[in-house]
């Protein structure tokens, strides 16, 4: 189980937001918005509402949370791309506040997520339900994929070495840039595929096996931040005020994260 961890800096801020979100409808505001491949399942379902209650459009664009892929986010906003809010793995949002993309005190926890596991449809579910199994599953399948973004990083860099079989893995293994691993697994390229697990459910043609198992899980937060270029600021305040309230947490927990959300309502209105 995921512990809830909002920080008090976040909690000032959603404490704003809530104020905010009970503003007037803005009919005549757009919000820039880009999403990591983690919350996007969430984010789509919790979008229409937020826009239908406020009046705020939202133009949203998504991209991996880390990398120097064109449509990461990272790159997005180095290229100068506009975005009021931007929505990724803490990891990442940290390392765009500190360089001075991000305004830090704007950054909010919304959901928690663990790395999942799928195979193709129509095959035999492999055993993951120890640490041992997990590795024996790795070097009998013939071909692995994972994102190109921080659950993947994470396979390759940390845990293939920690199992002790980084170099059996390197030689079969694809990192995928640009579509979301189910689709790779889905159409026969990959045996066993590795993704948040919100970004692997929604994927027809795969069988969700679960989670990686406790001991040699990796759980990625997924935050969310004001632009310090943001041409919104308070629209974008109760854009995050919305995603990580109470009323947001259930659709969030639909989509296979653990939501963080204050304590609390907000009124949209």
């Amino acid at each position: 189980m995921v512990a809830r961890t909002v920080s008090s800096v976040s909690l000032a801020g959603l404490l704003v937001g809530a104020a905010l979100l009970a503003a007037p409808s803005q009919s005549n505001v757009r919000l820039d918005v880009m999403s990591s491949g983690g919350f996007t399942a969430a984010y789509v379902a919790l979008s229409a509402d937020f826009s239908k209650q406020t009046g705020i459009a939202l133009a949203t664009v998504y991209g991996a949370s880390m990398g120097g892929a064109p449509s990461s986010i990272p790159s997005r906003l180095n290229r100068g791309e506009a975005a009021d809010v931007v929505i990724l793995a803490r990891e990442g949002l940290d390392l765009l506040a500190s360089t001075g993309l991000v305004v830090a005190d704007s950054r909010v926890d919304l959901a928690a997520s663990q790395v999942g596991m799928a195979v193709p449809d129509d095959t035999v579910t492999p055993d993951i339900s120890t640490v041992d199994a997990f590795t024996r599953t790795l070097l009998r399948a013939d071909s692995v994929a994972y994102s190109a973004s921080a659950s993947g990083t994470y396979l390759s860099t940390v845990l293939f070495p920690r199992l002790g079989i980084a170099e059996q893995m390197a030689v079969k293994s694809t990192r995928v840039v640009g579509e979301r691993v189910g689709a790779v697994v889905a159409r026969g390229d990959a045996a066993l595929g590795f993704q948040q697990v919100s970004e692997l459910l929604p994927i027809e043609g795969i069988t969700y096996v679960g989670p990686i198992p406790d001991a040699v899980q990796k759980v990625t937060m997924f935050s969310a931040g004001v632009t310090t270029q943001a041409a919104a600021p308070g629209a974008a305040t109760r854009l995050i005020a919305y995603l990580a309230s109470p009323d947001a947490a259930p659709i969030i927990a639909r989509t296979g994260m653990t939501p963080q959300s204050a304590s609390g309502s907000v009124e949209l209105r």
